[in-house]
């Protein structure tokens, strides 16, 4: 469980206070844009490996003294994880493959009108809203001690991550930031409501949409094969 809870900490720091701040732009001015993406890729991609390692660790002794239950959620959330998780999906997978000014080296996209579309009408963060959402049910799902530590790692690095997003954003691309936010929303579905935008069904039920149906069912029915752990409420496990 230690191993677990260091992997965290240091996911946590690296995206919330190396990323996530003001040092990052120290960090960039001093060895530039591209060696920083390079070396914080190459974090990022270590410590989830050392996270899911950690994690398989400290399960494997789910409710003994190394990993114990803190809470039972009961068979009422299993029912809920197919739509919810689904959910998950069709933001999260269209976000990713939608120009999102955003995104990792698409920031000239904020000045773009046409940019927002499709999911960008929902949220300016699709993919992180995606993975808060899947985090999150797992986190409601799973009451043992390492469940707890690790989703709740993802689901804390995704919602405050919006907002440093759009901190750094603001910082770095001025008016063609702020006429970009006026027209989007970090909550889901906050601009839809005020009025600031409207939903097009169109521009949604594309060709990435069913890309998230497709993802998703093949999570879905490789998930016990995968994780060890049937996805359906009754264990049923296709293969």
């Amino acid at each position: 469980m230690q191993m677990l809870v260091a992997a965290a900490a240091v996911f946590l720091a690296i995206h919330l206070i190396v990323s996530g701040t003001r040092l990052r732009d120290a960090i960039t001015g001093t060895i530039g844009e591209n060696a920083y993406l390079g070396l914080f890729s190459l974090a990022s991609v270590g410590v989830i490996a050392w996270l899911g390692i950690s994690y398989n660790a400290a399960s494997a002794t789910l409710g003994s003294g190394s990993d114990p239950v803190l809470y039972s959620p009961g068979i009422a959330v299993r029912h809920m994880a197919l739509p919810i998780v689904l959910l998950a999906f069709l933001i999260g997978v269209p976000g990713l493959l939608t120009t999102n000014p955003t995104s990792v080296r698409q920031e000239g996209a904020a000045s773009k009108d046409e940019t927002v579309r499709g999911i960008l009408r929902i949220t300016r963060h699709p993919f992180l809203w995606g993975v808060a959402i899947w985090s999150g049910f797992h986190l409601a799902a799973n009451g043992d001690e390492a469940s707890v530590v690790l989703f709740g790692t993802f689901f804390l690095t995704a919602v405050v991550g919006t907002f440093s997003i759009d901190a750094k954003r603001k910082r770095k691309l001025g008016a063609a930031w702020n006429s970009f936010a006026a027209r989007t929303s970090n909550i889901p579905f906050g601009a839809i409501i005020s009025g600031r935008n409207s939903f097009r069904a169109g521009e949604y039920f594309d060709w990435r949409f069913f890309a998230a149906i497709l993802i998703f069912s093949a999570i879905l029915l490789s998930h016990a094969r995968i994780f060890g752990v049937s996805p359906f409420p009754n264990g049923w496990r296709p293969f």
